[in-house]
C-alpha cells in the first residue's frame, strides 16, 4: 500500500510540474504580446517628398519663341493676289517675318467695260502690270496683358526689293490700207512677252490674328505700300481713236491700300 501511496503522490508533482511550464510558457507568451514592436527608422514622410530636388517639366515653355507659316491673300481696287510668309518671335511681343506676293496693278483712269456677248475689255489699255515684292520686317503685338490670346492685335512694316512686270495688253499692227488692227493679248500669252523693272517696297500696316498660338491660324492685316518705280513711268494707256500716236499715259506708282487674309499654322 505504501508504494501505491508514493507513486500516487509522485504523479501529483509530475502533473503540477507540466502545469507549471505550461502557466510559464503562457504568461511568456502574453508578454511578447503585449510588448511594443520597434518603430520603423524616420523616413521624413511628406516632408522629405517637399524637400526632394524637382523633376524637370516634361511640357515645353509657353514662353519659348515660335513659329509661323502661310499663306496670304491680297484684295485691292486693283484686283486680287496670292502670297505666302514666314514669321518668328524674337520676344513675346515682337516678331520678325518674310513674306513675298504676286498682285496686279492697274492705272487709275482704266475704264473697264462689257460687250454685248459679256465679255470685258479696257478701251485704250496698252499693259498689264505684275508686282512681285519680297519683304522682311516687324511686327509689334499689343495689348498682351490685357486681351485674351485668341485675338491678338499688332502693327507691323515691312520694306524689300520689288520687281514689276509689265506685259502687253493689246496688240497694235498696222495694215497696208494704213488701217490699225487692234488685238487683245490673253494674259498667259502675255507672260512670254513680257519685261521686268525693278525698284524697292514698303508698307505700314496693323491687323489681328484669332485662334490658339499653335496650330492653325486666320488673320487679317491691313496695309499701305509704298511702290515707286523711280526710272520712269511704264506706258499704260493709249488713244484708241489714233493708236499709232503712242502712249497717252505712264504709270509709277504701282502701291496703294490692301486687305491682305492670313491662313497659317503656328508651331
Amino acid at each position: 500500500m505504501a508504494s501505491i501511496a508514493e507513486e500516487d503522490m509522485k504523479s501529483r508533482r509530475n502533473r503540477r510540474r507540466i502545469l507549471g511550464a505550461m502557466g510559464a510558457l503562457l504568461l511568456t507568451a502574453g508578454a511578447c504580446a503585449a510588448a511594443p514592436f520597434p518603430a520603423p527608422p524616420e523616413s521624413g514622410g511628406m516632408d522629405s517628398l517637399t524637400a526632394a530636388p524637382p523633376v524637370k517639366a516634361l511640357i515645353p515653355d509657353q514662353e519659348q519663341a515660335r513659329s509661323m507659316w502661310g499663306l496670304d491673300v491680297l484684295l485691292s481696287n486693283d484686283g486680287f493676289g496670292l502670297g505666302a510668309f514666314y514669321r518668328r518671335d524674337l520676344s513675346p511681343d515682337l516678331s520678325g517675318f518674310m513674306n513675298f506676293s504676286i498682285s496686279e496693278s492697274k492705272d487709275p483712269r482704266e475704264v473697264e467695260q462689257i460687250d454685248i456677248f459679256g465679255n470685258s475689255y479696257t478701251p485704250g489699255k496698252l499693259n498689264r502690270f505684275l508686282v512681285l515684292p519680297l519683304m522682311a520686317g516687324l511686327e509689334y503685338r499689343l495689348f498682351r496683358e490685357d486681351i485674351m490670346d485668341s485675338f491678338r492685335p499688332y502693327i507691323n512694316i515691312g520694306a524689300g526689293p520689288a520687281m514689276i512686270y509689265a506685259m502687253p495688253y493689246i496688240d497694235l499692227i498696222e495694215q497696208p490700207d494704213g488701217t490699225v488692227s487692234q488685238n487683245e493679248v490673253d494674259f498667259f500669252s502675255g507672260l512670254g512677252r513680257g519685261r521686268p523693272h525693278y525698284t524697292a517696297s514698303s508698307f505700314i500696316g496693323f491687323g489681328a490674328r484669332f485662334g490658339a498660338e499653335r496650330g492653325s491660324v486666320f488673320g487679317v492685316n491691313f496695309r499701305y505700300y509704298f511702290t515707286y518705280l523711280f526710272s520712269g513711268g511704264l506706258p499704260s494707256l493709249y488713244n484708241p481713236a489714233d493708236p499709232l500716236s503712242g502712249p497717252t499715259a505712264t504709270k509709277r506708282d504701282f502701291g496703294g491700300f490692301f486687305i491682305t487674309l492670313n491662313v497659317g499654322v503656328g508651331y
